[in-house]
Formats: C-alpha cells, structure tokens, sequence
C-alpha cells in the first residue's frame, strides 16, 4: 500500500515508552531514598550492611538506585532517551547480574573475587537485577504510537473552496425561484452533472 508523498508519519504524543522509563526510575528513587535512610552513610561499600524487606543493601547499593532512578525520570522526557535508558539498564544491570551470580557461587569459580562484594549482593538482589534488565529490553523495543498526518495542498484547498461556493450559489439560486429546497449535497451533485452533459 502506497502513501502520497505529503504524508508525514510523526510520534503522537506522550509514548507508553515514556511512561514505563518514568515508573521504573520514580521506584529505583524511592528504593534508593528509603535505603539511604536505612544505611546511612556508615560502612559505605561493605558487603554485608543492612537489609531492605529481602534485598540486602549498603550505602553505596543505595547512590546506585538514586542515580539510576533520576536517570530514568529525565529520560522519560523524549522517546528516544527512554529507549536509551532502557539499552543502559539492560547493560548495567545485566553486568550487576553476572557480577552477583559470581558472588553468591552460582558459577563454579568466581572471576570477580579480587573485586570482593562492594554493593552487598545476594540472591534476591540477582533476581530483581534480572527483571529490571528483562524491563530495559522491553523498554529498548517497544515501538512508538504514531500519527499519520496529510496536509491539505493548494490544490486541494482551492477545489474544496469552489466546490463549496457552487453549493451556497446552487442553494441561493433554488430558494429565490421558489422551488422545493434542497440540501447542499444535492445542488453540488446537480451542478457537477450538468457540467458533465455540456
């Protein structure tokens, strides 16, 4: 199916996109706000601190979320940023995954070890690093709702003009004879076919 060349194809809108991106950092904010004051500063990157519900957390755990949630609040903003932000989780906490599963000993040896544990990784923290990388993939796919305009040419413009003078002459023409009165559309069509019997 062919398009006409004045055809624009545009965003519409606010996109779900952008949504998405916003929810995800309002909740990293939040989470990194309430372990902050958890925490507190004390033992910044040691790696076994506090616990949020089953999450284990540390200060520095904390400034990670604050930031990664400001990020995604400022990139929901454009479209195009919240794909971003959605290639950036899918990177970061996908290294965070492989980085905690090392810790916890899911792998045999541990290529990390000589880095220690400075976010307090644990179990549960692989899953929730898991979904938010499986959400930054969706975020970096999902297509954008989009609005299909066609301006209105010169052409097109001037035709609909006449077109609806001929009518209001038609119409005028029929009322001062005194014949039955007749919708717009009826004179229009009366007109265009006595143009074509001539």
């Amino acid at each position: 199916m062919t398009r006409p060349t004045d055809t624009r194809v545009r965003r519409g809108g606010l996109q779900p996109v952008q949504v998405l991106a916003g929810l995800i950092g309002l909740i990293y904010l939040a989470i990194g706000i309430i372990g902050m004051i958890i925490t507190g500063f004390g033992g910044f990157a040691d790696a076994t601190h506090s616990s949020l519900w089953v999450f284990s957390i540390n200060p520095l755990h904390n400034v990670f979320h604050i930031v990664i949630g400001a990020l995604g609040v400022l990139m929901a903003l454009s479209s195009g940023w919240a794909r971003t932000y959605g290639w950036v989780l899918l990177a970061v906490f996908g290294i965070l995954l492989l980085w905690g599963l090392a810790v916890t000993g899911v792998f045999a040896g541990n290529p990390v070890s000589g880095l220690g544990n400075p976010f307090a990784l644990d179990a549960a923290d692989n899953w929730l690093h898991l979904g938010t990388a499986l959400l930054g993939l969706v975020l970096a796919v999902m297509p954008a709702h989009k609005k299909v305009t066609t301006p209105v040419t010169g052409e097109q413009d001037t035709a609909r003009s006449a077109a609806g003078r001929a009518d209001l002459t038609g119409t005028a023409a029929g009322q001062g004879q005194g014949s039955s009165r007749r919708t717009p559309r009826s004179v229009g069509r009366r007109l265009w076919r006595r143009g074509t019997a001539h």
